[in-house]
């Protein structure tokens, strides 16, 4: 029987890092997980503590965790795709990889940007010399373009513009795929019909290039273009069709990684916030929906 890959978005602390991140990983019983490697907002970046992430090795190997299915999330800052402040999104991109490659991560996702009134072929364009500019022939990193619901200019809503992105980085082995469920279906993806996605995106891209699944309910119908995440099962998607998504046999060497809301309290007025994790890796563990999940959750962190 295959281990399924399951785990979810963790933090990434100045004063645990790699280290605190797998351990918090461990405490919602998962093994994967993905983190930014400081805020996603701005440019404020801890050096890299080799001792600690060494440590966080050590651990994962105790507890069967492969690095291969660890995954860094590039900041919202970095636009590939406007050329206004491009030299700053090359630049930054550039240290990114640096550090994913100083903690012995291999896969790093990247959303591909917004074009903000260019027009999408001059938006592929930059995004193309802004990746050949950072993926070079000793680069060790995966660069995983991630699929966009298509909010407002985002480039990255369908395989055909990611595949016309990939086809013009000379190093394209180096560059995979993020799909993200959320946003295939705020892009308007069916995604009850996933077999046929997968077929779709063999023919155009080629399903050996999905380097990670970022598995998400959504707020949203089909085709809303909003990108509003929901906790597993809660949303339009619905519990059946992700656990479909999940263990689906073409994808079970691809790290599946939760990036589904905190939830508040009952009494907003306490402003306390619960990670939904644990619960959720355990739905999808027993392959049966926990309609107490909410509630579960903060009873658990009270």
């Amino acid at each position: 029987m295959e281990k399924l890959i399951i785990g979810n978005h963790v933090s990434f602390k100045k004063d645990t890092q790699f280290k605190g991140s797998v351990l918090e990983e461990l405490s919602y019983g998962g093994n994967a997980f993905m983190f930014y490697t400081g805020a996603p907002q701005n440019t404020a970046r801890a050096e890299i503590i080799d001792s600690l992430t060494l440590e966080g090795m050590q651990i994962m190997k105790e507890n069967g965790m492969d690095l291969r299915n660890v995954i860094v999330h590039a900041p919202y800052i970095i636009n590939p795709a406007n050329t206004a402040n491009l030299d700053f999104s090359i630049n930054f991109l550039r240290q990114e990889i640096d550090r994913v490659e100083k903690l012995g991560v291999t896969k790093l996702v990247l959303h591909p940007g917004s074009h903000v009134n260019l027009g999408e072929e001059v938006a592929i364009h930059n995004i193309i010399n802004t990746l050949n500019a950072c993926i070079l022939s000793d680069t060790k990193v995966i660069v995983c373009l991630e699929t966009m619901a298509g909010k407002g200019s985002e480039m990255g809503k369908t395989f055909k513009e990611l595949k016309q992105i990939i086809d013009g980085v000379t190093y394209k082995e180096k560059v995979m795929v993020c799909l993200d469920t959320c946003h295939l279906n705020d892009a308007g993806y069916d995604l009850t019909k996933f077999d046929e996605i997968l077929e779709e995106f063999d023919k155009v891209i080629g399903i050996e290039k999905i380097g990670c699944v970022h598995i998400n309910d959504s707020k949203n119908d089909k085709g809303a273009h909003k990108d509003r995440h929901e906790n597993f099962g809660l949303g339009t998607i619905g519990f059946d069709t992700l656990i479909n998504i999940i263990y689906n046999d073409k994808l079970k060497d691809v790290p599946k990684i939760l990036e589904t809301p905190y939830i508040g309290e009952t009494d907003d007025s306490k402003n306390r916030l619960f990670p939904p994790y644990k619960f959720e890796i355990e739905m999808i563990r027993n392959k049966k929906f926990n309609p107490n999940l909410l509630e579960d959750i903060r009873n658990y962190y009270k």
